[in-house]
């Protein structure tokens, strides 16, 4: 084929603007970024070649390769692992691979600093490019493995890049860069010095796996020296605690994640007898773009005697802890194991298990010991961690322990379940929350005045789960959890409790408005009430005790189930004035055709107030204009 010259998308084109005029003070991670895909794509060899033998591969001696030409300035990054075909040159290299670059070069734009900057590239799967931080130009030379043909890419990052096939490409990728003058100023070092070279592994890479050897280049007439490996190769994991520092920890969970930032929290634990295996975990301290999306890449890496069978593992941990990144290395698996065999095995949920539960104690433990630790997690992980409370019942009381709620109580400190409790008032026998879309959308509902005239505290929950959790879990410590917009609530304290006369006297009184105006609006509302919970709104809308929330409506036809509408209840404030005229106008006028528009639009205040929207919204509007006009005569 003859050589493709082709343009990068323009998203694609501002990122490595951004790279070639980088932002980014540590140019060393280009070499952590290559080595990391080299060793990718030897993992992935042996992955294909476990499950299928017939694979034209060899894999006598994989191993990644850097080769330094200090006279043409050039460095080479080589391995002989799964490389790519010419399609998936063009789908991998040729454009951004990931759908989050836009969201990338927004979030680049606001970071404030280039420390916050550094820690986003990762995220979207653009280690790659980082090497236009220190070359002028990059050429890919690759061959998928049981391939006959392989594929050149090449670009000098400035809009296009070239594609062309080659016959005598080896198995694997080989990745060269056209090195920049160094320039110390700006801190590009000399990337064809061999001191350099091994700083930069050992203090990145000296935990993978395959070897590192390095190629250094000869003089004109020498002969080339002998390859040294660089790298100890020693699995983290199997190592002790006292022999790895918390650097090495954190360049493999880089290398796991593809994140540049450090961990949040590093786990480890290790399993003896009967079933052997060292799981070494890591909690992020950033949760990824696109965590709560149908594509996010969930699992851990899964090694048996350390060899890698599985890179990301989704039944090793349940769904919930999707965000939770590292490597477990079990003694006793097969070698040639399938995801179907794995959802299976007893010995998986055993792991499964034990995982599940020193995650949630190691949040409990830093939400003990480390509140700003804590702080981060929850505001990160917290949404997703809720809905472990829906699927895991057997977990159900260690996840309540570590969660955490906005409520009344405090402005920006969250509360616990059981502290909420230790607050609760002689007599509350309830747990009271309500949902929303935001605390202040929430707070300014006409639901909470009765609550907030009386001092109960209120659990504000903002997140789209609550709506579905609080209903699973039910109670807490014998508390039920009651939202203050469902159902009759009566907060009146002992002492300002009107007599039982007083309630017949004021029931009597209103019960002929509440019958007609049940009658007018019986297509939008299920009944007519007097309310307790209202001190300063005329009206609001609340749901029966067992009904479907709006909020809940919605999330079910989003999720593309047709579920019928539900009724609200409207509740009337029997002591505001609007109310009261309404009230006295109905028993003094025969003709009730005015009234009947006064009743509509009562109604849509209520709705309005709760951040819903009349059913004819256009008719609502004519209404108050009408009204407006006629004040004003």
């Amino acid at each position: 084929m003859p050589t493709e010259t082709l343009e990068f998308q323009v998203e694609a084109r501002q990122l490595l603007q951004l790279m070639i005029h980088s932002v980014y003070s540590n140019k060393d991670v280009f070499l952590r970024e290559l080595v990391s895909n080299a060793s990718d794509a030897l993992d992935k060899l042996r992955l294909a070649v476990l499950r299928d033998d017939s694979l034209d591969a060899d894999t006598s001696d994989l191993h990644i390769e850097i080769e330094l030409d200090q006279d043409a300035r050039t460095l080479t990054v080589r391995d002989n692992g799964v490389g790519m075909s010419y399609d998936e040159v063009g789908q991998l290299i040729g454009t951004i691979a990931n759908s989050g670059t836009a969201a990338f070069l927004e979030e680049l734009k606001e970071a404030k600093d280039a420390a916050g900057a550094e820690g986003l590239i990762g995220q979207f799967g653009v280690g790659f490019y980082s090497g236009f931080m220190v070359a002028d130009e990059m050429t890919l030379v690759t061959r998928r493995a049981g391939e006959s043909s392989g594929t050149r890419w090449s670009s000098r990052g400035e809009g296009t890049y070239t594609l062309e096939t080659v016959d005598d490409a080896p198995q694997g990728t080989a990745v060269t860069l056209h090195l920049k003058p160094a320039d110390a100023e700006n801190q590009l070092h000399d990337y064809t010095s061999v001191w350099k070279v091994k700083e930069i592994v050992k203090r990145y890479s000296d935990f993978i796996t395959w070897p590192i050897r390095l190629v250094p280049g000869a003089a004109e007439g020498e002969e080339t020296p002998e390859p040294e490996t660089l790298n100890s190769m020693k699995a983290l994991w199997a190592r002790s605690r006292d022999e790895v520092s918390d650097d090495e920890y954190h360049e493999l969970y880089k290398h796991v994640s593809h994140d540049w930032r450090d961990p949040l929290e590093t786990i480890r634990l290790q399993a003896e007898g009967t079933f052997e295996y060292q799981a070494l975990l890591f909690v992020p301290a950033h949760a990824p773009q696109d965590l709560f999306t149908r594509d996010f890449r969930r699992g851990l890496q899964l090694y048996v005697k350390r060899v890698l069978i599985m890179d990301d593992c989704e039944a090793l941990l349940p769904p919930y802890l999707r965000f939770v990144k590292g490597v477990v290395d079990a003694q006793d698996l097969s070698l040639n194991v399938s995801r179907e065999i794995l959802q299976q095995d007893r010995h998986i949920r055993m792991i499964q298990r034990r995982l599940t539960k020193k995650v949630l104690s190691s949040v409990k433990d830093m939400k003990t010991n480390d509140t700003d630790k804590y702080a981060t997690f929850w505001r990160e992980f917290g949404a997703v961690l809720k809905e472990g409370l829906l699927s895991d019942s057997d977990n159900r009381d260690a996840l309540l322990a570590v969660a955490s709620f906005a409520s009344t109580h405090a402005e920006e400190e969250p509360t616990t379940l059981q502290q909420y409790v230790e607050r609760m008032k002689d007599g509350q026998d309830d747990i009271y929350y309500m949902t929303g879309e935001s605390r202040q959308s929430i707070e300014n509902s006409p639901h909470m005045e009765a609550f907030r005239a009386r001092g109960i505290e209120v659990l504000l929950l903002t997140d789209p789960v609550d709506e579905v959790w609080v209903d699973a879990v039910g109670e807490f410590d014998g508390k039920a959890l009651r939202s203050v917009a469902k159902g009759e609530i009566d907060l009146d304290a002992e002492g300002d409790k009107p007599s039982d006369g007083e309630r017949e006297k004021q029931a009597g009184a209103y019960a002929g408005l509440l019958d007609w105006m049940k009658e007018q609006l019986g297509e939008e509302v299920k009944d007519v009430r007097l309310s307790t919970r209202l001190t300063v709104s005329p009206a609001c809308v609340v749901s029966d005790a067992h009904d479907l929330t709006p909020a809940l409506e919605n999330m079910y036809r989003a999720m593309g189930q047709e579920i019928p509408p539900t009724k609200r209840i409207l509740e009337l404030n029997p002591t505001h004035p609007l109310v009261r005229g309404l009230n006295q106008a109905y028993q003094e006028r025969e003709d009730r055709a005015e009234l009947v528009e006064t009743a509509e639009l009562l109604h849509g205040l209520a709705v309005l107030a709760e951040g819903g929207q009349p059913k004819e919204p256009a008719r609502f509007v004519k209404l108050v204009a009408q009204r407006l006009e006629r004040a004003l005569q």
